[in-house]
């Protein structure tokens, strides 16, 4: 179940609570801070209810639940214990197309009451749509420590200020920054030095100074093979700030929903049978002209953008033009995909060394090429090789290279659909095809291969997976160690 997040102004709207316990008692207070007008219907009240009722701080309708009670209503809280009366609530509420949150049933509800970090007049929400509000809760612990009680006046102090900022700002890049200085700069510290006056006049003086042009510029960005958790802070920064992002194809999903909602994506990965070089000249052409008209353009790659891909034609480019650029590194394919199949490309029993290649040598350079990777006791990774294993295993073998040599190919590496085939040389391309392999691979060639069966921990194991599939097809024979799969869900 996906939630559509929302804010709602209850100031001065009635909102039904139905049940007069502790818990419609904790409704009651967060609904009140909110300015709601509160109307609790129940035969029966808490003290604490009693004495707001007595107050006049809410309306008391003593008695069993009736319809009429729905009249008028902005929202609906049941919260009884009768399950069948909460059910009838919610049949009648849904009738009248009102929002109706019943409580610790989500099955019931059509809106959800969120954990909340309060820093008035910012206040976070944290929802699990009802199926986990404790781990909600949890969340919300952490999200306290994140923010110090002051940001509530930088909130407040920013709003009474908003025409002249947007005056002063008018470019919403610029205006942009200028909020970004304010949560950062010495208008922040001010005010969690409880000096109120001083913030304000900070923000006053940088307000008069006079505007620049925005200057464009671009930043290479690394973001990795695709799972998210493994960008760098740097690179999170530039995605929330850029205005335009020229990503690769291969970018996932994942990463592109951090960047910053109102920016321009643009996709300029390269596809196979397409020219690559006419694409790079159109990817250079639109870092050009976003750069010159003043904006920050993110043009991110995946893995490393100085790792196969072109990251070094793109900065030579840039410093041609006179672009101002920077670098954010991320890591390579081969790393990560060997660290999430487990296989460490190093190891002092099996490898001394690791050579980062692509399958797509040329011919003039092979030879030379091959020699240096004969060596028996060097860990071997292919970029770009899902469609040259037939090549790539006939080479290797016929220049040398044991056929019982261990391989290991990642398909998505570090994404939830990883899959990871293992074997040996000899028989690879065949494997592969068997597996319906596809790219993006990671091909990795050497002792330490034959170690992903046993160090494996990203998704299910190996010995899972081939008890699944000889259920599934009624296959009592063991597969053979050369062909082995994980597949990880």
């Amino acid at each position: 179940m996906k939630l559509y997040p929302l804010f709602a102004d209850l100031q001065g709207r009635r909102v039904l609570v139905v049940g007069g316990g502790p818990v419609a008692e904790r409704k009651v207070k967060s609904l009140l801070s909110s300015g709601a007008q509160v109307i609790v219907g129940s035969p029966t009240l808490t003290d604490p209810l009693q004495n707001q009722a007595q107050q006049r701080e809410i309306v008391h309708l003593n008695g069993c639940f009736e319809p009429h009670w729905l009249d008028a209503m902005w929202l609906v809280i049941a919260a009884t214990e009768d399950r069948d009366l909460n059910q009838r609530i919610a049949a009648l509420a849904t009738e009248r197309r009102l929002l109706i949150n019943v409580v610790d049933d989500p099955v019931l509800s059509t809106f959800q009451v969120p954990s909340i970090v309060d820093r008035a007049p910012l206040t976070i929400a944290i929802s699990s749509a009802g199926h986990a509000p404790v781990l909600a809760r949890r969340v919300r612990e952490r999200i306290e420590s994140l923010f110090d009680h002051s940001i509530g006046s930088l909130v407040s102090l920013a709003a009474r200020y908003r025409p002249s900022i947007r005056k002063a700002r008018p470019d919403l890049r610029q205006r942009r920054e200028f909020y970004d200085w304010l949560l950062d700069g010495p208008v922040s510290a001010a005010l969690r030095q409880q000096q109120p006056k001083q913030a304000e006049h900070l923000l006053e003086a940088a307000l008069s100074q006079p505007l620049k042009s925005p200057q464009g510029r671009v930043v290479l960005v690394g973001a990795g093979p695709g799972d998210p958790g493994l960008l760098t802070l740097n690179a999170l920064r530039a995605l929330n700030e850029a205005d335009i992002i020229l990503h690769d194809r291969l970018v996932s999903p994942a990463i592109l929903d951090l960047a910053r909602r109102d920016a321009v994506q643009i996709e300029v990965g390269k596809r196979p049978g397409e020219n690559h070089d006419h694409t790079q000249a159109r990817i250079h052409a639109l870092m050009l002209s976003h750069a010159s008209q003043g904006q920050f353009v993110a043009r991110v790659k995946g893995g490393d953008a100085f790792v196969f891909g072109r990251g070094g034609e793109e900065l030579e480019f840039l410093r041609e033009h006179n672009v101002p650029y920077e670098v954010v590194p991320g890591v390579t394919a081969a790393l990560a995909c060997a660290a999430y199949a487990g296989v460490p490309l190093t190891h002092r029993d099996y490898a001394q060394s690791v050579r980062l290649a692509t399958a797509h040598c040329r011919e003039d350079t092979l030879p030379d090429e091959l020699a240096s990777m004969l060596s028996e006791n060097q860990t071997l990774a292919f970029y770009m090789a899902v469609g040259q294993l037939e090549w790539l295993e006939q080479t290797l073998i016929r220049h040398g290279k044991p056929g019982d040599t261990p391989f290991a190919i990642i398909e998505n590496g570090t994404r939830p659909e990883q899959r990871v085939l293992h074997g040996n040389l000899l028989g690879m391309a065949i494997s592969a095809r068997e597996h319906q392999i596809v790219s993006p691979a990671m091909v990795l060639i050497g002792k330490v291969a034959a170690l992903a069966p046993k160090l494996e921990w990203f998704g299910t194991s190996a010995a899972a997976r081939v008890a699944d599939e000889t259920d599934l097809l009624h296959e009592p024979e063991s597969r053979s160690e050369a062909d082995s799969f994980i597949a990880c869900a």
